[in-house]
C-alpha cells in the first residue's frame, strides 16, 4: 500500500508553505528580463547589466548560513516570517532607488530582497521534506517545487504584458532591430529613463504588498514542530556533511545547475535580440519556455513513482546538454527553438538534486545542510556576468558571440549529468 505524499494533519501547512515556492518564483522571473531592460535604460554593457543577477543571487550566498543558524536557534515559522519581512523591505527599496536613478541602488534593493528569499528557501525546502514519510520526501519536494514555475510564469507575464511593453526606451528600434535610445538628447533620455524606472518600480512595490499579506496569514497559522529546526546546533555537523559524498557532490551540482538555469532564462532575450526580436516579444518566448518547464515538472514528479530519480536526473541533464549544443551550433530559428526546449529538461533538476543530497543527512544536520544547498545558488550570481562578457564580444571566430556564450550552460549540464549517473550507479549497486 503506497503512502500518501502529505498526511491530512500537515495539509494546511503544506499548502501555505508550497505557496511560498510560487512567491519566490515570481521574484526570480520578473527579475531575469530586467537585465535586458536595465541594459537599455541605464545604457550599460551586457556584462554590467548582469550585475543585477550578481546582486540577486549573491544575496542567497550571503544569507543562507545565517538563515540556517537562525532557524536552528528559533523555528521554521520564525525563519519564514523574517524571510517575508526582508523580501518586502527589498521590494519597497525600489522606490528610493528609482528616485535616485541609481543602478547601484537597484542592485542593493535586490540584494536585500534576496536576503528574504534565502531565509524562505533555507526554511521551506527542508520543511516540506519533513512533512511526511522519508520515502516520499523527494517526490513531495518535487510537487511543491512544481508551483515555483507557476509563480515564475506570473512574473514573466507581468514582465511581458505590463512592464516591458510600457518601457519607452525600447521603442526606438529601426527596421533592422537596432535600438537608438542612446542617441537621443539628454533631456529626452532623462524623461524616458524616469518613466521606465517608475514602471519597473511599481511592479516590485505591488509585489511587496502581496508579500506582507502572506506574512500576516502565516503569522496567524499554527505550524507543526517537525524536524529539528529549533534544536541546538549539534557538534560535528560540518564533518558529517563533508563526509557524505551524495551531499558534497550535490552542492557542487546544484551550483552548476542554478548557474545554467539563470543563464538560459536571462540571455534568451539577448539571443532573440540578435535575431531582431524586441524585448517584449522575446519575453513571451520565455513564457513558452517556462510553460514547458512547468508541464515537465509535473510529468517528472509522476515519473518518479516508476523510475529512479537519479536516473531521471542523468537523462534529463543529457537532454538539456544536447539542446544547448543546438543553441550554440544553429544560428536563427532552429537555435532559438533548441534554447527554449532546454527548459523542459531543466524541470526536475533543482528539487531532485536537493532531495538526493539531503536524503541521508541526519535530521539534526538538515537545516545547515539545506543552507549550503541554498548557498549553491551563488552559481546564478557568478556565471551570468561571465556569459555577458562573452556576449559583449559580438562575434567569436565568425560565429555570433551570444550563441558561443551558451558553452557555459553546456558545461554546467554536463556536471549535473555526471552527478545523476554517478548517484544512480551507486544507488543501484547498494540495492543489489
Amino acid at each position: 500500500m503506497s503512502k500518501s505524499l502529505v498526511e491530512r494533519r500537515y495539509l494546511l501547512p503544506f499548502i501555505l508553505i508550497t505557496s511560498l515556492f510560487a512567491l519566490w518564483g515570481f521574484a526570480n522571473d520578473i527579475t531575469n528580463p530586467m537585465v535586458a531592460a536595465f541594459q537599455t535604460v541605464m545604457e550599460l554593457s551586457a556584462a554590467k547589466a548582469s550585475l543585477i543577477q550578481f546582486a540577486f543571487y549573491g544575496g542567497y550566498a550571503t544569507m543562507a548560513v545565517p538563515a540556517a543558524l537562525f532557524i536552528r536557534r528559533f523555528s521554521y515559522k520564525k525563519g519564514i516570517l523574517l524571510g517575508l519581512a526582508l523580501y518586502a523591505v527589498g521590494a519597497f527599496l525600489f522606490i528610493p532607488a528609482a528616485k535616485e536613478q541609481s543602478f547601484a541602488f537597484f542592485c542593493v534593493s535586490l540584494y536585500v530582497l534576496t536576503f528574504g528569499l534565502a531565509f524562505l528557501e533555507t526554511t521551506a525546502n527542508p520543511f516540506i521534506l519533513s512533512l511526511g514519510e522519508k520515502e516520499n520526501a523527494t517526490r513531495r519536494l518535487n510537487l511543491s517545487q512544481a508551483f515555483n514555475p507557476i509563480g515564475s510564469l506570473s512574473g514573466m507575464a507581468v514582465a511581458s504584458w505590463v512592464v516591458l511593453p510600457a518601457l519607452l526606451s525600447d521603442a526606438h528600434r529601426d527596421a533592422a532591430g537596432v535600438n537608438h535610445f542612446s542617441e537621443l538628447d539628454a533631456a529626452t533620455k532623462l524623461g524616458e529613463r524616469s518613466h521606465d524606472l517608475g514602471v519597473i518600480t511599481d511592479a516590485y512595490v505591488v509585489l511587496g504588498f502581496v508579500v506582507l499579506a502572506m506574512l500576516v496569514i502565516i503569522a496567524i497559522t499554527k505550524m507543526p514542530a517537525t524536524g529539528t529546526a529549533s534544536a541546538e546546533a549539534k557538534r560535528g555537523t560540518m564533518g558529517r556533511l563533508w563526509r557524505n559524498g551524495a551531499y558534497r557532490e550535490g552542492v557542487i551540482a546544484q551550483m552548476f545547475y542554478v548557474g545554467a538555469q539563470i543563464m538560459v532564462w536571462t540571455f534568451i532575450i539577448q539571443y532573440a535580440d540578435n535575431l531582431g526580436i524586441d524585448k517584449a516579444s522575446a519575453q513571451k518566448l520565455n513564457i513558452i519556455a517556462m510553460s514547458m518547464f512547468l508541464g515537465f515538472r509535473f510529468l517528472s514528479t509522476f515519473l518518479m513513482k516508476y523510475f529512479n530519480s537519479r536516473l531521471l536526473l542523468g537523462v534529463f541533464a543529457t537532454g538539456a546538454a544536447l539542446c544547448t549544443i543546438g543553441a550554440i551550433t544553429f544560428v536563427g530559428t532552429a537555435g532559438l527553438v533548441c534554447l527554449i526546449a532546454i527548459s523542459a529538461f531543466m524541470s526536475l533538476m533543482f528539487p531532485t538534486i536537493y532531495g538526493i543530497a539531503l536524503e541521508n543527512v541526519l535530521p539534526e544536520d538538515s537545516s545547515l545542510g539545506a543552507a549550503f544547498l541554498v548557498m549553491a545558488i551563488v552559481g546564478g550570481s557568478i556565471l551570468p556576468p561571465l556569459q555577458g562578457s562573452i556576449i559583449d564580444l559580438g562575434t567569436v571566430a565568425g560565429h555570433p558571440a551570444v550563441n558561443v556564450s551558451f558553452c557555459l550552460p553546456l558545461i554546467c549540464f554536463l556536471v549535473v549529468m555526471l552527478y545523476g549517473i554517478k548517484r544512480w550507479k551507486k544507488d543501484t549497486k547498494a540495492t543489489r
